[in-house]
């Protein structure tokens, strides 16, 4: 694995904590299906973990929620807790697990209690106006934009890292 270096007004996702921090992010971040807005905020907190790109969580009330069901999916992380998991329904459009909550986290997340994140890879995904790419692999959901260096977990062989 060759580390990248970060250049000026980046991060590298090896200077991430580990276990992972919580924080507030400035940007403004919107996400998009078949071109509805499905969530726009400046109020997002994101997750910040070695080796993983954030993860951004925006507060339900930045959230069209009435787009989202809730379904019998559950996960759980070592370090924040269980997750459920919301389906999309645009009425012409569903899409399965598109995004996630911890409805009652650890205690060092009690920040994004209720907050959703959502899996790039599933829909538009903005920070501010640059178009977001998905973590390889699909299972964290980081959000990759030219600010943030890697390389990421996710891809095959980087399971073990």
């Amino acid at each position: 694995m060759l580390k990248i270096t970060p250049g000026p007004g980046q991060e590298s996702v090896w200077d991430y904590p580990r276990p992972p921090r919580l924080e507030s992010s400035p940007h403004n971040l919107k996400v998009m299906v078949q071109g509805v807005v499905i969530a726009s905020s400046t109020q997002t907190q994101r997750v910040l973990e070695t080796s993983h790109p954030p993860v951004y969580y925006f507060p339900p009330e930045d959230v069209q929620l009435g787009y989202l069901q809730l379904n019998p999916q559950r996960t759980g992380c070592e370090w924040k807790g269980v997750a459920q998991y919301y389906d999309l329904d645009l009425g012409n459009t569903q899409i399965r697990n598109i995004a996630w909550a911890y409805l009652a986290p650890s205690p060092a997340f009690q920040g994004i209690t209720g907050y959703l994140a959502f899996y790039p890879s599933k829909v538009e995904a903005y920070v501010d106006t640059e178009r977001v790419q998905s973590q390889p692999g699909d299972f964290y959901g980081g959000w990759i934009t030219e600010a943030i260096v890697g390389p990421f977990k996710g891809a095959p062989g980087t399971w073990g890292w």
